[in-house]
């Protein structure tokens, strides 16, 4: 096979690659890691590369369309279109400085934790063995055990015989015996049975938050938050199906990158309590049926292809050890189960943190982000759909987008006839993060400044106030809002908001409020019959209610109507960590669950034409 060389620049590190490979193929095989928001597909900037030596390659139609001019005559390519045929120089563009993310926690109140049965299913017994004192008597240390604790050989591990007779003798016979359910987990020397400990993973397609709970008592000890580290090979859903899709490499690449992740997760949350891994349990784990199937190593490829079917749906429990996580070797990790192929056990968690399924009014969740879902219902009936948002409102594919993080513009309203903004941390601009874009077009919107169909009116701009007159205008071709200049904050750029950032929040506002609509309409539910609107996640929680009624984002209810629920997948989680009841309640919640197909409706296209649209005023 014939190779090239490939020198990456800054770092200097130079690549020996397939001729006709492209850059970021050849670049992410030899982990290096060149962040491809869009998967590789051509449909973002992310991935772009400068070529500092070598001839340049002519732009494809994708570098064209997505770098624009300017960019294509410096010499910029995206590395997903670039094939290696010669020996090239090429600069990886560096990432915005994203630091200080938001990302949304979680706790359960104290409230909701008197309402259930906290009952993690955890027993920790402290018991004094015999031991064997004559040769001739015929057993065994394990005999003895099982003879105390009524439990037979089936239920125990090689693992745990490692350590049985240390255990039995470092306290003369006394040991505590952890078990859950039948299943013995672990031998320990001395009274250990004050410790016991689970942890509540909630892994999202873009955020990953992980809870240390006391099983005895329900308190949250420690939590850590991260960034899902699989976005480097896709920000969304599909363009992660894709990377994996029958390639079992790839798809070992992304559950390493999970496993690691956690494993991060469990060490900082060691540290930060003083809990030792050996005395965590069980964990209980939420996340959309592709991240489920991911983490758990399975091929998500069928998942991604119509009639887009999971490899499983029901419920899970598996000993860490299967999955290298680095607790207690023989804790039970239970996965929560999943609805259909992109409404996952995440949903799940919402239904049961939110108790839609339990009040006799109809109320809506919608848990907004990346992967969305609607949930609508009531103790009667409860129906589900996924609402595809993408990344846009996580900051991708926007021109000046990024997460919610240090510098991003969070917040925008009109003052003395102006744009004024408010960044995370009160730092210099770096960017625009989701909530800014929906309250940067609600404003747009109020002030005439973008039509209802989402143009940004130009030709109308005399009848604006002068301050914001002077922020509107075309750029070759393309129609732009200035949010923010280079001398105004501090800002090292200027940040714009494109026609085709709001053609791309369009798309993302159009899946959600078609969802919602979509499932009012089956369900045959007028607005005026929903009680409450319930806005879940990480980014519902950011943003403004009266922002995304204006942009229709959520369906139009008073917003007296609509209140935050925090991370309730995330709260999901610890209730069923913390109560076996409310673990099985989760499993009759899923299997109650009428999964909508929306791309399979009739009604669907026109429902979601319509919801590109924003209201009139």
């Amino acid at each position: 096979m014939t190779t090239v060389a490939l020198p990456l620049l800054p770092e200097r590190r130079t690549l020996q690659v397939a001729h006709g490979a492209t850059i970021l193929a050849s670049a992410q095989a030899a982990g290096v890691d060149i962040t491809a928001t869009c998967g590789g597909r051509g449909r973002c900037t992310s991935c772009r590369v400068k070529f500092v030596s070598g001839a340049v390659p002519p732009p494809t139609v994708m570098d064209e369309l997505q770098l624009g001019d300017a960019l294509v005559r410096e010499g910029y390519r995206l590395s997903c279109q670039c094939r290696v045929v010669e020996p090239v120089d090429v600069l990886v563009a560096p990432p915005l400085d994203e630091r200080s993310f938001q990302i949304l926690g979680a706790r359960v109140p104290p409230e909701e934790l008197a309402r259930i049965e906290i009952d993690s299913g955890i027993r920790k017994e402290v018991v004094t063995i015999d031991l064997p004192k004559e040769e001739h008597r015929q057993t065994s240390d394990l005999e003895a055990l099982l003879a105390l604790v009524g439990r037979t050989t089936e239920d125990v591990s090689p693992e745990v015989l490692k350590t049985l007779p240390h255990a039995l003798r470092d306290h003369h016979g006394e040991i505590t015996v952890t078990t859950f359910g039948s299943r013995l987990l672990a031998v320990e020397p001395g009274d250990t049975s004050l410790l016991k400990f689970g942890l509540a993973v909630d892994i999202g397609t873009t955020s990953v938050v992980t809870t240390l709970m006391e099983l005895e008592s329900g308190e949250q000890l420690a939590a850590v938050s991260s960034l899902n580290p699989q976005a480097v090979f896709g920000a969304d859903l599909m363009s992660r199906i894709a990377f994996a899709q029958f390639n079992p490499g790839n798809l070992r690449k992304l559950q390493t990158r999970i496993i690691g992740l956690l494993n991060q997760h469990i060490e900082q949350i060691v540290r930060d309590s003083g809990v030792l891994a050996k005395w965590i349990y069980k964990v209980v784990i939420v996340g959309n049926t592709c991240m489920h199937h991911i983490l758990l190593g399975i091929d998500p490829s069928h998942v991604g292809l119509a009639p887009y079917a999971p490899v499983m749906r029901h419920p899970l429990v598996l000993p860490a050890r299967e999955l290298f996580l680095k607790v207690n070797p023989e804790a039970r990790v239970c996965l929560l189960p999943i609805v259909a192929g992109f409404v996952g056990a995440d949903a799940v968690g919402v239904a049961l943190a939110t108790r839609i399924a339990e009040t006799p009014d109809l109320r809506i969740a919608v848990d907004i982000g990346t992967n969305g879902e609607v949930l609508l219902g009531s103790r009667d009936r409860l129906w589900a759909c996924s609402a595809p948002a993408g990344p846009a409102l996580e900051g991708a594919q926007l021109r000046h987008g990024m997460r919610g993080a240090l510098g991003a513009i969070d917040r925008v309203w009109l003052e003395d006839g102006d744009l004024r903004v408010q960044t995370i941390g009160d730092a210099p601009a770096q960017g625009i993060c989701g909530s800014g874009v929906i309250d940067a077009i609600a404003v747009l919107l109020d002030t005439g400044a973008i039509d209802w169909m989402g143009l940004i009116a130009v030709e109308e701009r005399d009848r604006l106030p002068a301050p914001l007159r002077e922020r509107i205008g075309v750029r070759g071709e393309e129609r732009v809002v200035i949010l923010v200049r280079p001398s105004e904050g501090d800002a090292p750029r200027e940040i714009l908001l494109t026609q085709d950032d709001i053609r791309q929040v369009q798309l993302c506002k159009g899946a959600i409020a078609s969802g919602a609509a979509m499932l009012q309409r089956i369900a045959g539910v007028a607005p005026e019959q929903v009680s409450e609107l319930m806005l879940a996640g990480g980014f519902g929680n950011y943003l403004s209610i009266r922002s995304a009624l204006r942009i229709g984002l959520i369906p139009p209810l008073p917003a007296s109507r609509i209140r935050y629920v925090g991370n309730a997948a995330a709260l999901g989680a610890q209730l069923a960590l913390m109560s076996e009841a409310e673990r099985a309640r989760a499993d009759r919640i899923a299997r109650r669950i009428d999964h909508v197909s929306l791309a399979a409706h009739p009604d669907f296209q026109d429902v979601f034409v319509d919801c590109l649209n924003f209201p009139r005023a």
